[in-house]
């Protein structure tokens, strides 16, 4: 009965082999795609942030832009209510 017992296991081993190697194979495939994917979204993170950067540095200056002209602006004269409901007429 041990004899069977060893044999059967021996066998169960021998033919579990090649479905490790198998899954160790595609588990290594998969982290080869997975290390891809993640440079790729790094690379994607790295000029998004030098994007951002370049927008803040475009808004700033077009605020500043924004404020000088505010200023260099005269100040309408104001028109009264009456002025402006008179009604001419010829």
């Amino acid at each position: 009965m041990r004899k069977n017992t060893w044999a059967i296991f021996a066998m169960a081993a021998a033919l579990s082999l090649p479905l490790t190697a198998c899954k160790d194979t595609k588990t290594l495939q998969e982290n080869e795609q997975l290390k891809v994917q993640v440079a790729e979204l790094q690379k994607d993170n790295s000029q998004l942030g030098n994007d951002l950067e370049t927008m803040t540095a475009a808004r700033d200056a077009l605020k500043q832009e924004n404020e000088k002209l505010k200023a260099e602006m005269k100040p309408r004269k104001k028109h009264s209510k009456a002025a402006s409901r008179k009604h001419r007429r010829s």
